[in-house]
């Protein structure tokens, strides 16, 4: 593993952290407003625009212009877009700023990732994606235990007055701005290459981005459908929980479980599924396996104890389903455009991101188990669409041949 791969593991950590503090006290600072619960989804899904928006932006300057300066501006803007919602005291500033926060964090998830992609080979690359992902997890875990913390605690809220929870958005703008200083010292600088003059033009670049395999394309379709279900569950979850009358407290605890869950899931369980050859059929199986855990899991008569033990299951799975994901659609990148087709596959994700909380909060609405129901559906019909793409990836792959010969 090189220096480049852990520094970037460490960033995510550290990223996880800082963008999730935010997120245990979102749901009570929404209702002290006096807003309706249907605009928890909208917020969420305003800045999944941003980030579906700013994905192929930011994949495309990455790969002409170089990551680094790319991702500390991206950190930025994501850093005022939270400083914007916590005080900005009327609605339609605080959708504004949710999509500006949206598109800034497109650029650390999409050339981060990217990075660790150009610095591993075929064989250490879904390893190395699964750390990096386990990173991050583990570190939004650890955001929403200290951001229920710095909320809830009676000496913190002395220190830092964050009975007042627009506070809680303060620290988070200025933590995330101490992270992009960290990442502008120690992310290595891209060698200048030579040819770059001859490179194509930006919107060349960003035409070129759209030109992807129909096989890829109906993968991705897969994922939105996935990133749909997963989204819903996360995002909702935090509502439901918050229904049932625990704190902020309760919710960060149980929150920071779910990343140590997945931090050892990436440790000991993803390096065995990494080393399949059909990681496709491991990816379907994986969403056929979590719509079975998320339909027992919303009915159980014991909500809290399925949700500490079978809904870890769930963890596990995801865990293990995001760096195959990122592997597969690494494989159809040509050298050097790593970041553009990751900016592709972030907005992809990004729109499944939209979709979700914005049909999730009229589902919430009819009948807080519809919206999980629905989540578990569309792992089932992603699973449709990963079908589809592994018949068409065979004829491409066949016609190839026939050229070839």
């Amino acid at each position: 593993m090189t220096k480049q791969v852990i520094t970037v593991i460490i960033f995510f950590l550290i990223q996880g952290i800082f963008h999730n503090i935010g997120h245990p006290v979102t749901p009570a600072f929404v209702r002290s407003l006096e807003i309706p619960d249907v605009m928890f989804g909208v917020f969420f899904a305003t800045m999944s625009l941003g980030l579906m928006i700013g994905g192929p932006i930011w994949g495309v300057l990455g790969d002409r212009s170089g990551k680094r300066t790319f991702v500390v501006l991206g950190i930025l803007i994501y850093s005022l877009g939270q400083l914007g919602f916590g005080y900005a005291g009327s609605t339609v500033l605080m959708v504004f700023f949710r999509f500006m926060s949206g598109f800034g964090a497109a650029a650390p998830l999409t050339l981060l990732t990217a990075h660790v992609i150009e610095h591993s080979t075929p064989q250490t690359r879904a390893r190395h994606l699964a750390l990096m992902a386990g990173a991050l997890t583990a570190g939004a875990s650890l955001g929403y235990g200290l951001g229920g913390f710095l909320s809830t605690n009676t000496d913190m809220q002395a220190l830092f007055k964050t009975t007042s929870l627009p506070v809680i958005f303060l620290i988070q703008s200025i933590l995330n701005a101490l992270y992009a200083g960290i990442v502008l010292v120690f992310l290595e600088a891209e060698t200048k290459n030579p040819n770059h003059a001859d490179r194509p033009s930006f919107l060349t670049n960003l035409k070129n981005a759209s030109l992807i395999r129909p096989s890829l394309l109906l993968f991705l379709v897969s994922l939105a459908l996935m990133t749909i279900g997963a989204i819903n569950v996360s995002k909702y979850l935090d509502v439901f929980i918050d229904e049932l009358g625990y704190s902020p407290q309760d919710l960060g605890t149980f929150v920071m479980v779910t990343g140590f869950v997945s931090i050892l899931a990436s440790v000991f369980i993803v390096p065995f599924f990494a080393k399949l050859k059909r990681q496709r059929v491991a990816i379907a199986v994986i969403q056929a396996l979590s719509a079975i855990v998320i339909f027992y899991v919303f009915r159980a008569s014991d909500f809290m104890l399925a949700a500490y033990t079978v809904f870890m299951a769930y963890v596990i799975l995801k865990t293990v389903y995001q760096p195959l994901e990122q592997n597969h659609i690494a494989s159809f990148s040509e050298e050097g455009k790593y970041a553009t087709t990751m900016g592709v596959r972030q907005s992809f994700v990004s729109i499944g991101m939209v979709i979700g909380p914005l049909s999730g909060g009229f589902l919430y609405e009819i009948r807080p188990r519809l919206v999980f129901d629905v989540s578990a559906l569309m792992f089932l019909l992603g699973i449709v669409f990963i079908v589809f793409s592994y018949r068409l990836h065979r004829k491409e792959e066949k016609a190839k041949f026939g050229l070839e010969m």
